[in-house]
C-alpha cells in the first residue's frame, strides 16, 4: 500500500507563526494536489502541553533557540508552539484534512520533546504510527511537511529503521535552514531514502 504521511503542516509553523518555516505555506498546495496519488493519508500533529519542556519560556533565564542537556542529550528550547487546543497548534486552514485516515499527536508528554511521529526523542514512548501503518499493509512510505531538517527528517529516519521504505517529498517540504538541510539529505539518501518530486510519485 502507497501511504502518504503529512508532518505537522500547522499554523504555528507558517510564516506568521511563531516558530516560522520560510515559505512553509508554499506547500500546502503541493500537498493538496498529490492527494489522490496515495491509498492511505496520514498525518502528524505537534500537540505540547502549555508546560512543555521545550519551550524556553518554561526555563528562567533561558531564551528561544538556547541548547541545555536533558535526559542526556542536547536540546533546543523552543518559541512556545502548537499548544494544545490553540489556533497555534491547528493544521493551516487551505491543508485538504478530507482524505486523512488518522492524525498522530506527539509532543504530548511535557518532559520529553518528539521530533518524529514515530517516537519521542529518546525513544522511550512510541505514538502507534509504525503498528497502525503496519497493520494497515504499508509498504511505501511517502514523507512531507514541516520543518524537512527537523520533525520530517526524523520521521523518515525512523520510518526507515521500521522497515519502511521510504520517500521524501521535496517540493511538499520545507526546511527551518535550508543550507543544513542540504547535509541532511545526504544523510537521509545515504540511509535508503530516495529524494523525488510532487511530480514524480
Amino acid at each position: 500500500m502507497k501511504t502518504l504521511l503529512i508532518i505537522d503542516v500547522q499554523n504555528d509553523f507558517m510564516p506568521s507563526g511563531s516558530l516560522s518555516v520560510p515559505f512553509g505555506d508554499t506547500i500546502v498546495p503541493v500537498i493538496n494536489s498529490i492527494q489522490t496519488k496515495f491509498d492511505l493519508i496520514i498525518a502528524s500533529q505537534d500537540w505540547h502541553p502549555a508546560n512543555h519542556i521545550s519551550f524556553a519560556a518554561n526555563h528562567k533565564g533561558k531564551s528561544d533557540f538556547d541548547k541545555i542537556e536533558l535526559q542526556g542529550k542536547t536540546q533546543t528550547l523552543w518559541p512556545e508552539h502548537c499548544v494544545q487546543g490553540t489556533v497555534g497548534a491547528e493544521f493551516h486552514p487551505d491543508l485538504d484534512s478530507n482524505k486523512f485516515e488518522a492524525i498522530f499527536r506527539k509532543g504530548t508528554d511535557k518532559e520529553m520533546d518528539s521530533y518524529s511521529a514515530f517516537y519521542d526523542n529518546g525513544h522511550l514512548k512510541s505514538t502507534g504510527l509504525s503498528g497502525y501503518l503496519k497493520e494497515k499493509g504499508t509498504t511505501k512510505l511517502y514523507l512531507c511537511g514541516l520543518a524537512a531538517d527537523i520533525c520530517v527528517y526524523f520521521s523518515a529516519f525512523d520510518a526507515s529503521k521500521e522497515g519502511f521504505t521510504c520517500f521524501f517529498i521535496e517540493d511538499a517540504s520545507k526546511a527551518i535552514d535550508e543550507k543544513a538541510f542540504i547535509e541532511i539529505k545526504d544523510k537521509m539518501t545515504t540511509m535508503g531514502i530516495k529524494m523525488v518530486t510532487s511530480k514524480s510519485i
